[in-house]
């Protein structure tokens, strides 16, 4: 990778330490003499603004910050270092403590990505937002009424079933560790471009997984006379009517990670999260 000439910094403004890491950061980096700007993660219009030029992207928080960052940079292709400030961190490179000690030798051409798949999500049009991406994962659940909902489940138009349950998730690989996981979903290495079709807590049709290839479009039918919804990483949120069809293929962009560890790295941080010794 070449030098970075104009670095952003984007930070999660509920964590408390985040803007001052922030500014020190961007003091160090000023000192590199390398342009940066800096903006809390809610401010998507201004940091869009500041994209045009931008050519790595500081994520400072957790695995939810880089999931907002990710939908906003990646049409750009812009890559992102992930500063862990949360709790997991499945998806962040650098600790707090390690952020101004190393962030200068990706400045200096280190690293590699770790380039992962995205989702395409096509919504109804009454949800104002047609298209949206996707790091982890679109979900289609019931609303606030615990009542189960029906989802007519279809890959590339052939049906496959209805399922009467709770909702359904289509996941990333990337999103394979997490609400997926959760809903009995099987863990998938980070490099695949596979999604993964889980069932919430189904009571009729399949009640496992299902691996579909990377060029699956899948098409899920809600049938419910209750309340519906969908969720884009577990971050943006719409209603759903009976009789909408929400249309989910693989995104023509992907999230483009900075790291510096040996590319065998997941491997330690699944045994490390998942048995609760991460940081």
């Amino acid at each position: 990778m070449k030098s970075m000439q104009k670095v952003g910094v984007l930070f999660n403004p509920r964590i408390e330490a985040a803007k001052g890491l922030a500014l020190e950061i961007a003091k160090t980096l000023g000192k590199l003499q390398n342009p940066v700007w800096i903006c809390p993660t809610p401010n998507e219009r201004e940091a869009s603004e500041q994209l045009t030029g931008t050519e790595m992207i500081l994520s400072l928080g957790g695995d939810g910050t880089i999931l907002r960052v990710a939908r906003l940079v990646a049409p750009a292709g812009i890559p992102i270092l992930g500063v862990n400030m949360g709790s997991l961190g499945f998806t962040t490179e650098l600790t707090s403590q390690e952020a101004l000690s190393k962030i200068p030798r990706f400045l200096q051409g280190e690293g590699w990505i770790d380039e992962r798949t995205m989702l395409q999500a096509e919504l109804p049009s009454h949800t104002g937002s047609p298209i949206l991406h996707a790091l982890n994962d679109v979900v289609v659940a019931r609303g606030e009424f615990v009542r189960v909902i029906q989802v007519k489940t279809s890959v590339n138009r052939e049906p496959i079933t209805t399922y009467k349950a709770d909702g359904v998730i289509v996941a990333t690989a990337t999103g394979s560790t997490g609400y997926s996981l959760s809903a009995g979903g099987p863990i998938i290495f980070p490099a695949a471009k596979e999604l993964l079709l889980t069932p919430i807590m189904s009571h009729l049709g399949l009640t496992t997984a299902l691996v579909l290839s990377s060029e699956s479009v899948v098409e899920l039918e809600v049938q419910t006379a209750h309340q519906a919804r969908i969720s884009i990483d577990g971050q943006i949120e719409f209603p759903l009517q009976s009789g909408d069809v929400i249309k989910i293929s693989r995104s023509p962009y992907t999230a483009r990670l900075l790291r510096i560890q040996p590319r065998t790295f997941f491997h330690q941080t699944l045994l490390q999260r998942l048995s609760g010794k991460g940081g």
